[in-house]
């Protein structure tokens, strides 16, 4: 069995391969190959393995062509990032100029790296639906949602997967004393933009009391982010990445000052492979370090000064996910999980408001016979107007992506329910267009 993963220089690539090192894994793969337009980050991705020591890891091979690359997958793992964190810099820096968020998945400057990166991964979905038709791409790459729906246009078995729900879940089980196993649980939305509704074990939801308990609450990091009165206000909890919904005016004033998110990565990780290229012997050291701040400042605009997040909090990444959700399919051994998929996926829609291919995260079984979404309860008030109105945006990014049409980007960006003036929209853009050149490239192909 071939994994491939694209976008395999990438800085997180020893997280996948870490949890493919496990001897007990119930799956027979015999390469792993490692794709990336650079084989510069590639040879350092390369020594950073070698020198982890994992064992057990099948063939490791590399390659800058696509199609060798796809050929022969049974499963590909996808986490390009078109522009790399220079890319990501000049999304954030022009939102934020104009008094908008500048944030990679939420709002302008996610729509930016959408603008991106849709070209590129239809070139995969492509190249996927000719050299390997049955292979399932598993999508990481962000803006998720807005991706994986791209994709699905050209390759149905695209499924999109993200850890940020499943984790919820899981600590949200922990603190109500169960294993997530042993409970039924209501999780709907979109990619970063969902929320927990209800914790059942043996017919009783389990929720209501954590919500009503400051203790136990308080052990959950999207209630601390949010407010536990405004979790009790809702009667749900959020996804953390509500936060920039909930407080934009605070998170906007907290990213404008200092560096930016993109500006510290790109600053670390420029650093990292600069002198894991210099001296590859350090190459695994130098990661190592890397990672372990890289993974503490996560999300820090979300949190009080000086707060860190507790092991508690942290619920796996999504390398668990993704193999998880690929030993479901390959063994067909059920697993449960919350995914990225589509909207008529299910035997009825699951948000009857949105379009049939509209992707949505919510609970699935999985086995060797596919994905099979879970029916949830419906999606009301507030909640619905906010996933309507952004679902709306996105598909209006993924069309202008496509066509190349500069006033559906327009419309996309000025729709956001967190973008306040047409006028600062339409200049925002052109900003994007004027100084990226792979969003220029997309506009003026």
């Amino acid at each position: 069995m071939k994994l491939l993963i694209v976008g395999g220089g990438g800085f997180r690539v020893p997280q996948i391969l870490s949890v493919l090192a496990n001897p007990e894994l119930p799956l027979h793969l015999t390469e792993v190959c490692l794709y990336d337009l650079s084989p510069e980050r590639l040879a350092v991705m390369k020594d950073v393995v070698d020198q982890l020591g994992y064992r057990n890891l099948p063939a490791i091979t590399t390659t800058t062509d696509m199609v060798d690359a796809v050929r022969g997958s049974d499963f590909i793992f996808s986490a390009m990032r078109i522009g790399g964190t220079s890319g990501r810099v000049i999304d954030e820096r022009e939102a934020l100029a104009r008094g908008l968020l500048g944030q990679e998945t939420v709002g302008p400057g996610g729509y930016a790296y959408a603008f991106r990166t849709i070209p590129e991964a239809m070139r995969l979905a492509r190249t996927v639906r000719t050299h390997a038709p049955e292979a399932w791409v598993i999508n990481f790459t962000n803006p998720a949602g807005i991706i994986t729906q791209a994709m699905r246009t050209v390759h149905p078995r695209v499924v999109g997967i993200c850890d940020t729900p499943i984790g919820l879940v899981r600590r949200a089980s922990g603190i109500a004393g169960h294993a997530e196993s042993d409970i039924d649980y209501d999780y709907i939305g979109l990619n970063h933009l969902g929320w927990l509704r209800s914790l059942s074990h043996e017919g009783v939801d389990l929720l209501p009391g954590i919500i009503a308990d400051d203790d136990r609450l308080d052990r959950l990091e999207e209630a601390r982010t949010v407010g536990l009165d405004w979790v009790r206000a809702i009667g749900m909890i959020p996804n953390e990445y509500l936060y920039y919904y909930y407080f934009n005016r605070e998170s906007v004033e907290k990213i404008s000052v200092g560096q930016t998110r993109g500006e510290f990565l790109q600053q670390q990780q420029g650093a990292f492979y600069s002198a894991a290229a210099a001296d590859p012997h350090l190459a695994g050291e130098l990661w190592t370090r890397t990672h372990d701040e890289r993974e503490a400042t996560y999300m820090a605009e979300s949190r009080d000064e000086g707060e860190v997040r507790r092991e508690e909090d942290m619920g796996g990444g999504y390398e668990h996910v993704a193999l998880e959700l690929m030993t479901a399919l390959a063994t067909g051994v059920p697993a449960r999980m919350i995914l990225g998929v589509a909207n008529s996926d299910a035997p009825s829609l699951l948000i009857p408001q949105l379009r049939e291919d509209a992707v949505i995260e919510v609970p699935c079984t999985v086995d060797s016979s596919g994905i099979h979404p879970l029916n949830q309860a419906p999606l009301t008030g507030p909640e619905l107007g906010l996933v309507t109105q952004v679902k709306a945006c996105e598909e209006l990014v993924i069309d202008a992506s496509l066509s190349g049409d500069r006033t559906l980007a327009w419309r996309a960006i000025a729709s956001h329910p967190l973008v306040d003036s047409i006028g600062i929209a339409k200049d925002v853009l052109t900003a994007y267009i004027d100084k990226n050149p792979d969003i220029e490239r997309t506009f003026n192909a």
